[in-house]
């Protein structure tokens, strides 16, 4: 699998990625309210801001990484995205956050702060560019609309805002996935050397901008599966200033298929399931309809704790972008994730996990379904379902935010065509 630009999980998983190769020194560092801006002139431009396109970064754990970002956008093995925007005369400014797991609200005045510096540094009278990949481009779309809408901002001047494999409709973080982290956290959560870990995955989970993105969210292991009223109020904000911006062209790509083909993780199927030293016959399942027992969690000597779903639809299998599969490189996957934190835990984990899920559905990616919906999950897609003005699928269900050539080439034709 071709790495990718945003990393769910971050450097939270032991023995993960840490480092990548150094990116390219930018030819400007802006300082700005709450992050960090990197900007890479095209070579066309001599050196001058001149047609800038914004590029934001997306939820994880943490402060931005340049050296991942770069890698995700132009080491990926597949299509050097800034270089191909760059000989088309687009300065890419590449935009981080110093908490990529705050709310939304907060991390869109970097935003605004950064097309600001844009605005004052560009030479001549091209808009901009303003997207970003995962949350990032939900960021960006509050942050536009909100420029629009309270008139002590500026005009934002863009032209176009893009969108890669952003949960619009809200992102699936499995229920038995969060009910475990939190459960293992309760449980082994003061331990000398798994605690700290399993404290920062279950935080993660529990963040401003998890509770924002995610379609359904439990604070604790026992808790009931809804919309966290963190996402609740930021709809709110978000419908209070307009929905979209409304003074530029949206387009957006998916990870995920058109065609509504899930990605073969079956429903009530055991994903992951382990017995040992900690934990008794523990198990987690995929995401099925109606009433569920999606999870059995118990540590060893204790009475056996039972997570229930109802009225979900069969999210893990739907099209859409993926959690990375388990990779050398550390990646986990959501399913794997949790056995992961098994073995940790010292219990011997069955061989069959099913390791990876859907993390972003495709309706959510191109704005076209309520996630919720099992038709509308399962549904192909149809430019008329979109609030987006132009989108593209991907051929295939590969990882969320995976920079490919077939949606990469499409996004540069559209910014050179539209901008």
């Amino acid at each position: 699998m071709a790495n990718t630009v945003v990393d769910v999980w971050g450097q939270a998983t032991p023995g993960g990625r840490s480092s990548y190769p150094s990116a390219p020194e930018p030819h400007e560092e802006w300082s700005l309210t709450g992050g960090s801006a990197w900007v890479y002139y095209s070579p066309l431009n001599r050196r001058q801001l001149v047609r800038p396109v914004i590029l934001s970064d997306g939820f994880s754990g943490g402060s931005s990484n340049l050296d991942q970002l770069w890698n995700g956008l132009e080491e990926n093995g597949d299509f050097r995205f800034i270089s191909e925007l760059h000989a088309a005369g687009r300065d890419v400014i590449i935009l981080g956050y110093n908490d990529r797991a705050a709310s939304i609200t907060d991390n869109a005045d970097t935003v605004i702060d950064c097309v600001r510096r844009a605005l004052a540094e560009r030479v001549g009278r091209s808009k901009l560019v303003v997207g970003g990949f995962s949350m990032g481009g939900l960021v960006t779309r509050y942050a536009l609309a909100k420029m629009e809408s309270d008139p002590d901002l500026p005009d934002h001047e863009t032209a176009i805002h893009l969108s890669y494999d952003t949960p619009h409709q809200g992102a699936w973080l499995p229920v038995a996935l969060q009910a475990f982290t939190h459960y293992a956290t309760d449980k082994w959560g003061d331990t000398e050397f798994l605690g700290p870990i399993l404290r920062q995955f279950s935080a993660l989970l529990n963040s401003p901008a998890a509770k924002q993105m995610a379609r359904w969210h439990i604070q604790k292991a026992d808790g009931t599966p809804g919309e966290a009223p963190e996402r609740v109020t930021f709809l709110q904000a978000l419908e209070e200033v307009g929905g979209w911006p409304r003074a530029v062209r949206k387009i957006g790509v998916a990870n995920g298929v058109d065609t509504g083909d899930g990605n073969r993780v079956k429903p009530d199927a055991v994903a992951v399931r382990c017995d040992g030293e900690t934990l008794t016959d523990t198990w987690l399942k995929t995401q099925a309809q109606g009433d569920q027992e999606v999870a059995r969690l118990q540590k060893a000597g204790e009475d056996a704790l039972v997570v229930r779903t109802s009225g979900l639809p069969e999210i893990d299998g739907a099209p859409g972008g993926l959690f990375s599969a388990s990779t050398p490189a550390g990646d986990t996957g959501s399913f794997g994730l949790a056995g992961f934190l098994m073995a940790l835990l010292g219990n011997e984990v069955d061989p069959d996990v099913i390791a990876t899920s859907c993390f972003v559905p495709s309706v959510s990616a191109v704005a076209a379904g309520d996630v919720a919906d099992q038709n509308a999950l399962y549904q192909a897609i149809t430019p008329d379902r979109s609030a987006l003005d132009a989108f593209l699928c991907a051929s295939r269900n590969e990882g969320h935010t995976t920079m490919t050539e077939e949606l990469g080439a499409w996004i540069v034709n559209e910014i050179v065509s539209g901008s």
